[in-house]
């Protein structure tokens, strides 16, 4: 949410909307002045899991999403406007492939039913309609491709930019997470292997990095290394196969949010640091949150950091911990935070998923730690215990994505049939638009997409075809769900 997102609510009261009223169903919580209200699930959309875009490559796979806010209009009782929607590294299940970075714009178009109706089955899945209109690639400072090979070396510091994550390519590794479209068309987007945050121009060249703390940099005998373990075809394994400390393999900063006035710039780890109890599925609750002061773009300034619990569900009779996939700022003391389980869903052999929600998290009360002993060689969290100086965030639950009331209004469903119906594993991407309702200013539309991992029997990347195994075709799927925020940041 930005400051082009801010001045559309606020200029909600020129437009002559209705919609209807919060249902008997919704779900609230309040932490710092800010109030979440869940009035329900009110669209469902698809792109084919086949579809490729101008490059004729397959699309897919959103992890991060940004709306052009400018684009957001009313006409009648439908909504259109256009998102930023952002893949990860590629289709990449036997390790990882020299796919070239890219963002794809999405034309869309919103029908919203009203909260708790009961729709007919052909009506069900058509009030978003969402159409791949262009794919953006993206490019190092130099306009070379970016890759999303895993990073066998590391590129030197030079100039302004720290040293990168390095393919045996000799392109710049970008495992990409998540995306804040900022006023000038510009990008700001978050990565896995450094893990970074990098900043982008308009046409997809690479303008600046910002390194995070020592504690989350991934650290391996004594030296900085970006590898995943997940080396493509020929490719070499790390040694160790996982960092000594900083952030666990495939756990970067999956999440990242300006808040509405566009002061501040929140971005969180999936999980904890290896020395924080991220080394085991059980224990690495106690991850971080970085918020950096963004009056420079390019010179990030650190200014506050937290510990955010993780929630934790039962798995088959043991603790496991609900990694995140993205968020939502609402001010530089409150996030929302979508985290979920892994391994469940359609495409995949677990067909049912026990934990998939949203939540406000509260940065008020904790301790924040930027620029102490924990940045640099002292855990947080040994093995997963809090250490006793530290008071972590608080997290509360504000809506369930596998709610099979609300999911079941639109022909969905978490678990068995494993079919197209079945909601797939990976829910990662947000983004809100205005509701346009003088009646209701603070009301949005958050919609959220899956990362359907280009799971498709119709494949083609990086020059060769391919099919998921065991029949998958995974569609990218869009729920959009009417919200009220209120006590955001001006």
């Amino acid at each position: 949410m930005n400051n082009a997102l801010r001045a559309a609510l606020l200029a909600a009261t020129v437009f002559g909307v209705s919609f209807v009223s919060a249902s008997a169903a919704d779900t609230s919580a309040t932490a710092a002045g800010v109030t979440v209200v869940n009035k329900g699930l009110v669209a469902v959309g698809r792109i084919p899991a086949s579809q490729r875009d101008k490059f004729g490559e397959t699309f897919g796979s959103g992890s991060g999403m940004a709306f052009d806010t400018t684009s957001w209009k009313k006409d009648g009782d439908a909504y259109s406007g256009s998102l930023w929607l952002l893949p990860d590294r590629g289709y990449n299940v036997e390790g990882t492939t020299d796919y070239n970075a890219r963002i794809n714009r999405i034309d869309v178009t919103l029908m919203p039913a009203a909260a708790g109706a009961t729709l007919s089955a052909d009506k069900q899945q058509t009030g978003l309609a969402a159409k791949l209109a262009d794919t953006i690639q993206l490019t190092d400072d130099a306009g070379k491709n970016l890759t999303g090979l895993d990073p066998e070396a590391v590129r030197p510091a030079a100039g302004k930019l720290p040293v990168l994550p390095l393919s045996a390519t000799g392109k710049v590794s970008l495992d990409p997470e998540a995306v804040v479209r900022l006023a000038d068309g510009s990008m700001l987007i978050s990565d896995e292997y450094g893990p970074y945050i990098y900043h982008f121009d308009k046409v997809g060249k690479l303008v600046s990095a910002t390194q995070p703390p020592k504690a989350l940099l991934p650290m391996r005998k004594g030296e900085i290394n970006f590898s995943s373990n997940n080396p493509g075809a020929g490719g070499k394994t790390p040694d160790p196969k996982d960092p000594e400390t900083g952030r666990q393999n495939n756990q970067g900063l999956e999440g990242m949010s300006m808040t509405p006035d566009g002061k501040f710039l929140v971005a969180l780890l999936q999980s904890a640091p290896r020395q924080d109890g991220g080394d085991s599925g059980s224990t690495r609750m106690n991850t971080r949150a970085l918020v950096y002061d963004a009056a420079d773009i390019d010179n990030l300034k650190l200014v506050h950091e937290y510990v955010v619990p993780l929630p934790t569900f039962d798995n088959k009779g043991k603790t496991a911990v609900a990694a995140q996939s993205e968020i939502l700022a609402m001010s530089d003391k409150v996030v929302l935070v979508l985290a979920r389980d892994s391994n469940n869903g359609q495409g995949l052999k677990g067909d049912t998923s026990v934990y998939r929600k949203i939540s406000l998290v509260d940065f008020s009360g904790a301790t924040d730690i930027a620029g102490s002993a924990f940045d640099a060689d002292k855990s947080v969290a040994p093995k997963g215990k809090l250490d006793e100086t530290v008071k972590a965030a608080t997290l509360t639950p504000v809506i369930d994505l596998n709610d099979s009331a609300e999911l079941g209004r639109f022909g969905l469903h978490n678990g068995a049939p494993n079919d197209k119906n079945n909601l797939s594993e990976k829910w990662e991407a947000m983004s809100i638009a205005p509701a346009l309702d003088p009646a209701a200013p603070d009301d949005v539309f958050l919609f959220v997409a899956n990362d359907n991992d280009f799971l498709t029997q119709d494949g083609f990347q990086v020059g060769a075809a391919y099919k998921a195994a065991d029949g998958a075709d995974v569609d990218t799927m869009f729920q959009v769900f009417r919200v009220t925020l209120t006590g955001l940041s001006k």
